[in-house]
C-alpha cells in the first residue's frame, strides 16, 4: 500500500519560472510491515517567505490521510528559467540547512530531462 502511494507522488514540483525556495523532503510509507519505503522529493515555489512554509503544506497534504509521513532533510534555492531551459540549484535553509544538491538535480532531472540542470553549495 504504501509504495504505491509513493509512487504516486511526482519527484519535483516547482514553479515555472523565476528565484525561490526550495526543500528536499524525505516522505515515508508508515505501514509497519516489513521494510519502510521512502522517497525524497522537491518541491519549490515562489509564494513561500520561509523554507518552513513549502515543508508544512507539502507535508500536510502527503500526511493526511495517515499512510505517510515527512521530513524535511534540506533546502536551497532555484534559479528556474524556462525559456532557456536552465535550472541551478543552489544555498541553503537557515531553517533546515543545506539539501544535498545532487539528490535534489537528480529528481529536477527525472521532471525535466530536456533542461540543463546544475548545482553549486555556494550562495543563499
Amino acid at each position: 500500500m504504501g509504495e504505491k502511494l509513493l509512487c504516486a507522488i511526482p519527484d519535483a514540483d516547482i514553479d515555472p519560472d523565476g528565484v525561490f525556495k526550495y526543500v528536499l523532503i524525505r516522505v515515508h510509507s508508515t505501514d509497519k510491515r516489513g521494510d519502510t519505503p521512502s522517497k525524497d522529493i522537491v518541491r519549490g515555489y515562489a509564494w513561500a517567505e520561509y523554507h518552513a512554509d513549502i515543508y508544512d503544506k507539502v507535508a500536510a497534504e502527503l500526511e493526511k490521510g495517515g499512510s505517510l509521513d515527512c521530513e524535511c532533510i534540506g533546502g536551497g534555492r532555484i534559479n528556474h528559467n524556462s525559456q532557456q531551459k536552465k535550472i541551478h540549484v543552489y544555498g541553503y535553509s537557515m531553517g533546515f540547512g543545506r539539501a544535498n544538491h545532487s539528490v535534489s538535480t537528480e529528481k529536477l532531472k527525472s521532471r525535466y530531462p530536456d533542461y540543463e540542470i546544475t548545482w553549486a553549495d555556494e550562495g543563499y
